[in-house]
C-alpha cells in the first residue's frame, strides 16, 4: 500500500462552469478532515450567507489594512469588490498537519505560487470545450454578453493549464473528487 502524501496546501482552480463547487462539496462530504479556507471580501453579505462560513465580510479600509500588514496569502479585485485568502488560518492548519484546500482563480493561484512555492496547484479541467459551453449555457443564469465574457475568460484560464502541477478532468464529480482527495494528503494523526 502506497503512503499518502503529507498534508499540504492545495489550490484548486479552473474555468467558470467546470464544477469546482460541486467537486469541493463532494470532497467535504466524503473527507471532512480537509480544511477549506474561508475567503475575506468587501462585497456585501447576501441574505443566505453567514459571516465566517461563506466569507469573512469586512469593509474596504479593513481589507486594505490586511494587505498592508501582509495578512493575505493572495488577493484580487473583481467588480469593485476585494477578495482574498487570510494567511494566518492557512499556516496554522498546515502547522497542525491538516490538508488545506483553497478554491481561487488563476491570478490568486499565481500569487500563492510566489508566496508558498511548495503549494500544490491543481487545475480542474472540463472533459471538452463543448461540455464546458454546455454547462455554462445550461446554467440559465447569465445573459448572452456575460456568457461571451465567461467563454473568453475560460479560454485564458485553459491556456494557463501548464502552470499547474496536476490536472484533474471533471468528467465525473465523484471521480474528480476522489482524485483530488488523493492529492490532498492526509491529516497528521491518521
Amino acid at each position: 500500500m502506497q503512503a499518502r502524501p503529507a498534508a499540504r496546501l492545495t489550490v484548486l482552480s479552473g474555468p467558470s462552469g467546470v464544477g469546482k463547487d460541486s467537486v469541493i462539496e463532494m470532497v467535504r462530504a466524503r473527507s471532512p478532515w480537509v480544511w477549506l479556507s474561508v475567503s475575506v471580501t468587501t462585497r456585501p453579505r447576501r441574505d443566505n450567507e453567514v459571516d465566517g462560513v461563506h466569507y469573512h465580510f469586512v469593509d474596504r479600509a479593513e481589507f486594505e489594512r490586511m494587505i498592508r500588514s501582509d495578512q493575505l496569502l493572495e488577493w484580487a479585485e473583481f467588480a469593485g469588490n476585494l477578495y482574498g485568502t487570510p494567511r494566518a488560518p492557512v499556516t496554522a492548519r498546515l502547522r497542525a498537519g491538516e490538508p488545506v484546500l483553497l478554491k481561487i482563480d488563476l491570478q490568486g493561484a499565481r500569487q500563492v505560487r510566489k508566496a508558498m512555492p511548495e503549494a500544490q496547484l491543481v487545475f480542474l479541467a472540463p472533459p471538452s470545450w463543448a461540455e464546458l459551453e454546455r454547462r455554462l449555457i445550461g446554467r440559465g443564469t447569465d445573459d448572452p454578453e456575460t456568457i461571451r465574457q465567461r467563454f473568453a475568460h475560460a479560454r485564458e484560464e485553459l491556456a494557463a493549464e501548464a502552470e499547474f502541477d496536476v490536472t484533474v478532468v471533471n468528467d465525473s464529480v465523484v471521480r474528480a473528487a476522489d482524485e483530488l482527495v488523493g492529492l490532498l494528503g492526509s491529516p497528521a494523526l491518521l
